[in-house]
């Protein structure tokens, strides 16, 4: 009745921004990502225990925090289809927790596995997924490692929207990520609010689910090829086109700052001196470059130089992964 598992943020190259269904969290377009190593959240849940308890990160979760891991959970014993009694969790990560990483992404999908292996569950990569998926939405695409596409669906149910392994980890070991973290500052308007307005009140919106939509088989093809210019092209009109549609929104909303757009500037120029450095932007101020092997040192070397109060460097990580040890 209990297991631990240990699962990776990812980094959306193609991005998700706004649900048709909230309750579901099924996306209005597909998605495509990389999951990123070494950096972790593990996770150890036990049905059975006295009460329900939600750890995270080193703080007892409460309010909407908690009633996410628990909705979650509750999931899990409808599958199980039997009387689990009530759950203990905790969960931890190794990386800054503001930082733009995507730490619930990586914690869901911990989650997700972790509590249909305590409940007995057979390993199962589609329905912990799509499991994952109703905690965070991104969460879907960190239950496997390296390129993973999360399929919007066309059913109400959402039972065929979750996320496909397009390229494992080692299929482009030598692409980087590095994360520059510019600001730790937690964001005024959370992503699940900004996606909701956006969704809501840009007239971009139409435009962006197309386009974003079209940009998935593309970045696949480009991914197959390992081209660094053109993915990194790509995912930078992405990041662009995504942030355009929230500044349309009304009211405006606005994730960069002074430095990131510093930041973004000396990219272009750093590239036009022939270092192959690109960009791609979540709903927060902190870019992640995109780059290889070679340039990895150079790329950190550019975000410190623009003002990053610390730069995680990561690699392709691995699918979430059952462990022997547990937290508790």
């Amino acid at each position: 009745m209990k297991a631990t598992v240990r699962a990776h943020p990812n980094i959306a190259l193609v991005k998700y921004w706004g649900k048709r269904d909230e309750a579901l969290i099924l996306p209005h377009q597909s998605s495509l990502s990389l999951t990123l190593a070494p950096i972790h959240v593990t996770t150890t849940v036990e049905f059975g225990a006295p009460s329900d308890t939600v750890e995270l990160h080193g703080h007892v979760a409460r309010g909407s925090e908690r009633d996410r891991v628990l909705r979650l959970l509750d999931a899990v014993r409808v599958q199980a289809g039997r009387d689990l009694g009530p759950a203990k969790v905790v969960s931890r990560g190794d990386f800054p927790m503001a930082a733009g990483l995507a730490s619930s992404a990586a914690g869901f999908a911990a989650l997700a596995v972790a509590g249909r292996a305590a409940a007995g569950l057979p390993a199962d990569t589609r329905a912990s997924s799509i499991l994952a998926r109703r905690g965070s939405g991104s969460a879907c695409r960190s239950v496997q490692g390296g390129f993973c596409e999360w399929q919007r669906g066309e059913r109400a149910d959402g039972e065929d929207s979750y996320a496909v392994q397009r390229f494992d980890a080692g299929h482009w070991a030598d692409l980087r990520m590095v994360v520059a973290i510019l600001d730790r500052g937690e964001k005024e308007v959370k992503s699940r609010d900004g996606m909701k307005g956006t969704v809501e009140t840009s007239p971009y919106y139409p435009a962006w689910v197309k386009d974003a939509e079209a940009e998935v088989p593309r970045a696949r093809e480009l991914i197959a090829k390992r081209d660094l210019e053109a993915l990194g092209e790509l995912c930078e009109r992405n990041a662009w086109r995504m942030h355009a549609t929230s500044l349309a929104a009304d009211p405006p909303l606005c994730y960069l700052n002074a430095s990131t757009l510093g930041l973004i500037q000396h990219l272009r120029e750093q590239r036009k001196k022939g270092v192959p450095v690109w960009f791609t932007l979540d709903a927060g101020p902190n870019p992640v470059l995109l780059t290889d092997a070679a340039h990895e040192i150079a790329a950190e070397a550019l975000a410190r130089a623009c003002g990053a109060v610390d730069v995680v460097r990561c690699v392709p990580g691995g699918d979430a992964t059952l462990l022997s040890e547990h937290l508790f």
